[in-house]
């Protein structure tokens, strides 16, 4: 398997949020798969919401050349998602075979109407902000609704990492990924149901599909 993504960064973003799925993608180097990446941004140098800077962004192209698209959260999409540059860009993602958010950049994707008719989650802090912009928001750790993949809060991004490597290859795979990332918690079984609910790791037993 080869794909080609592209990592959204922006001035206030929260790094975790980008990490921890970069982390499970990328693994997919390491187990016979090509995984190519560009980070992109609306300036080549962005800055998150502890002070570091992170560089080499390309700055503004057009997402829809991309297999993947990810959008990662923090504090400053509640002002983002107001800002018609940066959400007139995000909507170039719209023919991404695959969309992917965690935390609050899910109001970025419902900012840019890319979560319309679709049911999607985000940090528990936001679920009254995206409501307006999806069919519905569950209260779970991650929601896949078809090509669209939303993640809660800031630590989901490892799990959220390890499901679209689940979702995009096996769950042999994703176990493999898991084992290389010394994380236990991920329970594989969900991502290649085209609609899928991965509970909050609070919720006992087993989310209804």
């Amino acid at each position: 398997m080869k794909i080609k993504a592209a990592f959204v960064l922006f001035d206030g973003m929260t790094t975790l949020d980008f990490a921890g799925f970069f982390d499970g993608l990328t693994s997919l180097n390491r187990l016979g798969h090509e995984v190519e990446y560009e980070l992109c941004g609306p300036a080549a140098t962005v800055t998150d919401d502890r002070g570091m800077r992170l560089g080499d962004c390309r700055v503004d192209p057009d997402l829809s050349v991309f297999d993947l698209v990810f959008v990662p959260g923090g504090f400053r999409t509640r002002e983002l998602r107001f800002d018609e540059s940066f959400v007139g860009w995000l909507r170039t993602a719209a023919r991404a075979p695959w969309i992917v958010s965690v935390c609050t950049g899910a109001l970025l994707l419902g900012a840019a109407g890319l979560l319309a008719g679709r049911r999607a989650t985000t940090n528990p802090s936001a679920y009254e902000l995206l409501a307006p912009d999806c069919a519905e928001v569950l209260q779970a750790r991650i929601v896949r609704d078809g090509n669209v993949v939303t993640g809660a809060g800031v630590a989901t991004s490892v799990d959220i990492g390890l499901f679209v490597v689940e979702m995009l290859t096996n769950v042999d795979t994703a176990r493999q990924a898991q084992h290389m990332m010394d994380y236990p918690y991920y329970r594989p079984g969900r991502a290649n149901r085209s609609f899928s609910v991965y509970p909050s790791l609070s919720c006992p037993g087993e989310a209804a599909d």
